[in-house]
């Protein structure tokens, strides 16, 4: 029986829950490396930041690089922003980018895609799986030399325990679109 509750087959099912962890994953269109080199991956750092900061989510762990990004957050009483935080977010962050390049027409973005995480395993996975997306995608041995990541971060703030059990969680089975 059909209840007309089918989610649209061209877009994920968009679940918001207050106060609720969600990762997200960002690509740019046909996965083309427009934020490539230092200052277009720091440029995309900071606007994940002062975005995030604005619509009051509290990041988790994030990665950026230069055809896609992964980051974690806490959403605020009301995680409808998701969508107005992440439109922002690639807006400026396009707008930062085709300045540098001098243009104004180019298209940045494709499409993000959010899950909302409600088992704690599932969340555990997924930071772990954020925080070693550098080395996954070969570009250093070491996820903590990567500088636009949350690794090196969270190995020197979060506390030991948590540490280790996040870095206990096997993320090779994680389910994310990753293949960029």
């Amino acid at each position: 029986m059909d209840n007309g509750n089918k989610p649209w087959h061209h877009s994920p099912l968009h679940i918001f829950i207050p106060n609720t962890m969600y990762i997200v994953t960002g690509s740019t269109i046909n996965k083309k490396h427009l934020f490539r080199g230092n200052k277009r991956l720091t440029i995309l750092q900071d606007t994940l930041f002062e975005v995030v900061s604005a619509y009051n989510w509290l990041l988790q762990t994030w990665a950026v690089f230069s055809n896609h990004y992964h980051f974690i957050a806490k959403s605020p009483d009301d995680s409808k922003s998701l969508k107005h935080m992440i439109q922002r977010f690639h807006s400026q962050s396009a707008r930062q980018l085709n300045y540098l390049d001098n243009t104004s027409i180019r298209n940045v973005w494709f499409q993000y895609w959010d899950t909302c995480l409600t088992y704690e395993k599932s969340y555990y996975a997924r930071l772990n799986y954020v925080n070693y997306n550098p080395v996954k995608h070969g570009l250093v041995k070491n996820a903590d030399q990567y500088p636009f990541c949350s690794a090196t971060w969270f190995k020197a703030q979060a506390d030991p325990g948590f540490r280790k059990k996040v870095e206990s969680f096997k993320y090779d089975r994680v389910k994310i679109i990753d293949d960029f």
